[in-house]
């Protein structure tokens, strides 16, 4: 399971990479950027343990 995880993660990565080179508008790169940063925010909340890049919550 943790490997198709790691393969649809890989996967979508390059699909939004490809995405962000497509856009011309820098509003809407910035836009990709701010959907990228929640959801990676959201899948962190969600595993138990894990330390944001900020630091560990005080």
């Amino acid at each position: 399971m943790e490997d198709e995880n790691i393969a649809l993660n890989s996967v979508l990565g390059l699909e939004l990479n490809r995405v962000f080179f497509a856009v011309r508008d820098t509003a809407n790169k910035q836009k990709i950027i701010e959907f990228a940063r929640d959801v990676l925010q959201g899948e962190r909340e969600e595993q138990p343990g894990s330390v944001s890049p900020d630091g560990p919550a005080s």
